[in-house]
């Protein structure tokens, strides 16, 4: 069983290093989905499809304080008026959050193939 003060102290670690944002995609769904896996497998994490419907997961090793990280990518279709993908992006962790960010832009940069 993990002491209260250590608990207390990765809580405030994933406060700090936390990262959630929406993006938009001109990718469809399963594109934006399969792009993200890649993106974060390509940079050493476990990355695959849930059982939920258009998400994602990320799974890394310890990073700081945290035995481990984990984070997930959402997306929902046809959104707006130029109908496109919302992302939305959640995770925690020193290196992940860089990591999230940098996607957060190549995604910014990205054209729909």
């Amino acid at each position: 069983m993990i002491d209260a003060d250590l608990k207390a102290q990765m809580q405030a670690e994933m406060r700090r290093t936390a990262y959630q944002k929406k993006a938009v995609s001109r990718m469809s769904a399963a594109e934006t989905l399969d792009y993200a896996i890649n993106f974060f497998k390509e940079r050493g994490y476990r990355a695959g499809r849930t059982g939920r419907p258009n998400q994602a997961f990320i799974m890394g090793g310890k990073e700081g304080l945290l035995p481990r990280v984990t984070g997930e990518i959402k997306v929902q279709t046809d959104v707006g008026k130029g109908k496109v993908t919302m992302v939305t992006m959640d995770g925690a962790g020193e290196k992940l959050s860089a990591v999230m960010a940098e996607f957060h832009q190549s995604l910014r940069a990205k054209k729909p193939e």
